[in-house]
């Protein structure tokens, strides 16, 4: 029986971890947290805040997700919609979702990344 989601992946270009870590960590305000030593060697990185974990794993031939995604629940969806625009990420915001408000945030290498916050009455 599945209990609990452990972490997700988010693929990455080689040597995309610098440009990563603006994102992730400053935008999103995920700590990188140390690989363990043998998975190191493969590169990306991986990100934690509380239960949420987010791991970058590099593909050689790299190609972004701009459909499939990770969806985020946040506090503040206008708040990281304009905190990412001033950054100079992409953004798209989305009211299609009853019940939520929603923005799409594509990280610098082009993968779509959800946030939501359930509206008044719909938690």
């Amino acid at each position: 029986m599945l209990r609990a989601i452990d972490h997700v992946q988010i693929a990455i270009p080689v040597g995309g971890e610098e440009r990563a870590r603006p994102f992730y960590r400053d935008l999103l305000g995920l700590a990188e947290v140390p690989k363990p030593a043998e998975m190191a060697k493969r590169g990306g990185a991986w990100f934690e805040a509380g239960a949420i974990k987010v791991h970058l794993g590099v593909e050689q031939d790299f190609r972004a997700n701009t459909k499939a995604h990770v969806a985020f629940q946040v506090d503040d969806v206008a708040d990281i919609a304009a905190r990412a625009r001033v950054a100079g990420y992409d953004t798209k915001s989305d009211d299609d979702l009853e019940g939520y408000e929603r923005v799409f945030i594509y990280d610098p290498f082009g993968n779509r990344l959800e946030f939501l916050r359930p509206l008044r009455g719909s938690e």
